[in-house]
This record gives C-alpha cells, structure tokens and sequence, in this order.
C-alpha cells in the first residue's frame, strides 16, 4: 500500500530535480529566495511555516499546503497549533477553502503515523 507522505516527497524531489537540471537563471533564484525566506530571522522557523500554510491554504495550492504541514511538524508544532492556523486560513480564505482543510486535516493525519 502507498504511503502518501512518501509519495509526495519522492516525487516533490524528483521533480524539483529534474526541473533545476534545466531551469534558467531566474527560476533557480525563485526557488532559493524561498528557501531563503523561511530561514529564521525576527520572526523563529516555526512561525514562518504556519504563516506559509495559511498563505498556501487561502491560495488553495494542496502540493505547498503538504509541503508547510510537514514543516510544521519538523518544528514540533502541535496538531491544535496547526489547526488554529487552518482556521484562520479558512476565515481569511472564506468556504471556498474548506475542502483543502480536509484534505490538510487527513495529511497531517499521515504525517503523524509516519512519525511513530
């Protein structure tokens, strides 16, 4: 049986990996100024990642709201810290996001068998 967090990070990397072999200049800087900016700073790490996933919930983008679950969960952030952060996501973002919180609700699910 797949293992959906698995499958998302091989692929994820993979792809990244092809896709940098052949990027130009301004798509490789695209990609570390992200990098670049979740780094800590006057805002910690974690802070960053559950304003990423907020940003990545409202804009309803599921392969970046995986990607900041997993991130949060790397900073040892609590399931109802993460929660309370999809909230907002879904005040801010309106009903039109409630079905990216279920799917975010049912990865971080994976997320934490995964790490037992």
């Amino acid at each position: 049986m797949s293992n959906p967090v698995t499958d998302f990070n091989e692929y994820r990397s993979r792809m990244n990996e092809e896709l940098l072999s052949e990027a130009s200049t301004t798509l490789k800087r695209i990609y570390n100024l992200d990098q670049s900016a979740y780094q800590k700073g006057e805002l910690d790490v974690a802070t960053k990642e559950l304003l990423g996933l907020v940003a990545s919930t409202v804009l309803r983008c599921d392969d970046c709201i995986k990607y900041h679950l997993e991130k949060c969960h790397e900073q040892k952030l609590s399931k109802k810290a993460v929660m309370e952060a999809l909230e907002i996501a879904t005040v801010v973002g309106g009903s039109i996001v409630i079905p990216h919180l279920r799917k975010a609700y049912e990865y971080w699910s994976h997320i934490e068998l995964n790490a037992k």
